[in-house]
């Protein structure tokens, strides 16, 4: 299966999303992560050796990439109307991350609308969500609904933990945080959907 994340915009945990969907589909079976965005971040975040899945760049991709059963593709921020016609036409699934937040709202609206136009199939994830009091995530979902627009029941939470194993080179379930549990929970909920 290959999965690919996109977004026209940066900040919403699409390289995060995709290191953490990597390390769910590899408990099961061997999983690649392919690092297509110029930053290289998921290749940065690798660099320490913990994580428990190979990643390699796109340039490298061809030369791994049949020696495992699932790949995931972090793309780079903002592609073209091409670049969404190419992603959309060579993966399974494509996701988008988005947070609830109005700005990444509107450009994750306007990647929505050329993927319909081409009965892509893709499926939208939200992020970075804040803890209640806020109705952010709440709303978003009820927006995206009711324009329906196919959103996961997961969500991920904002949490520190987040931030903060990546400058280890670890995912979120291996960094020492107490909550690191809950946030990878909101990822162990998107796998069990994907795989569903």
């Amino acid at each position: 299966m290959i999965i690919t994340v996109a977004s026209f915009k940066g900040g919403v945990g699409k390289t995060t999303t995709a290191v953490h969907l990597a390390a769910y589909l590899h408990q099961n079976k061997e999983t690649l992560l392919v690092d297509g965005d110029q930053n290289r971040s998921a290749m940065t975040w690798a660099k320490p050796g913990k994580l428990p899945f190979k990643v390699v760049s796109d340039v490298q991709m061809a030369k791994y990439i049949r020696q495992f059963e699932h790949i995931v593709i972090d793309t780079q921020a903002r592609p073209t109307k091409e670049d969404l016609q190419e992603l959309a036409d060579s993966c399974e699934l494509l996701i988008l991350p988005t947070t609830p937040k109005g700005l990444d709202l509107d450009a994750l609206l306007r990647t929505v609308d050329v993927l319909q136009q081409m009965n892509a199939n893709f499926k939208v994830l939200l992020t970075i969500i804040p803890p209640a009091p806020s109705q952010a995530g709440k709303e978003a979902r009820e927006m995206l609904q009711a324009e329906n627009i196919p959103v996961f029941q997961a969500e991920i939470k904002r949490l520190v933990a987040f931030e903060r194993a990546p400058l280890e080179g670890v995912i979120v379930r291996d960094y020492p945080d107490p909550r690191a549990e809950a946030a990878w929970a909101g990822y162990e909920e998107l796998g069990k959907e994907i795989l569903a």
